[in-house]
């Protein structure tokens, strides 16, 4: 596994205009989380639920990936055996910066899946279907999102990746759904980048902490890990 673990969030992608839940005026402001986000929302509320998957398709089809994407697609392309890229994220700023080899920990909002077998399609952006079934089984079709209450089964090669792990760069998280502080025990050096500190997160943990935008720390950060490459 790889020497230098990259672990993002929704921070990384603030500065392409990606909305996050945790902002003011982000997604969980104009929404119940219930509704729409957590397990058995299928069954219980399935068309606002595919609405708004829907909608977060259509939000990203115009944004473009930031420095931040382009540097770290830059880095794990140069190195692909000495770095993984681990991300919260759903969208596809990293695979439009160039980098393919991402580790998608929550699902990828352009993917549909089947909600009985392994079948899964691209949709990009565009609108799920709503009569399509599943062209193997011809089970209902759901947005690949792991929904909160849903075993997230990535979980597992996250810890794989972690375990040759010398190197751990946190950034744009603020740890309310992964326990950073834990991350951070499995590696020899730590990186900790976020606009502003967390009460989830103990700095403590790391070497090098800094607090501001994605774009402007990603240079920095860069730089401080061609030490280990």
């Amino acid at each position: 596994m790889s020497k230098i673990v990259i672990f993002s969030g929704a921070g990384v992608s603030a500065d392409s205009g990606i909305s996050t839940f945790r902002d003011s005026d982000g997604l969980w402001e104009k929404h119940n989380v219930a509704d729409i986000c957590t397990v058995g929302c299928l069954e219980t509320n399935r068309e606002e639920t595919l609405s708004f998957y829907d909608a977060r398709r259509r939000d990203i089809e115009n944004k473009e990936p930031n420095l931040a994407h382009k540097t770290i697609a830059k880095l794990k392309n140069s190195y692909p055996d000495k770095i993984s890229v681990i991300t919260q994220n759903v969208d596809d700023m990293f695979e439009r910066a160039g980098c393919n080899d991402i580790l998608h920990l929550h699902g990828f909002l352009r993917e549909i899946r089947c909600e009985k077998c392994s079948y899964i399609e691209d949709i990009a952006y565009e609108r799920q279907e709503r009569d399509k079934l599943c062209p193997t089984c011809k089970a209902k079709l759901r947005p690949n999102i792991v929904f909160f209450g849903e075993a997230a089964p990535k979980y597992e090669e996250l810890y794989r990746h972690l375990e040759d792990c010398e190197v751990l760069v946190v950034v744009g998280t603020s740890g309310a759904v992964i326990n950073v502080d834990m991350l951070s025990q499995w590696a020899e050096y730590k990186i900790l980048n976020n606009l502003e500190p967390s009460n989830l997160i103990n700095e403590e943990f790391f070497d090098e902490v800094y607090y501001e935008r994605a774009i402007t720390a990603i240079p920095k950060i860069s730089k401080l890990l061609n030490k280990f490459l």
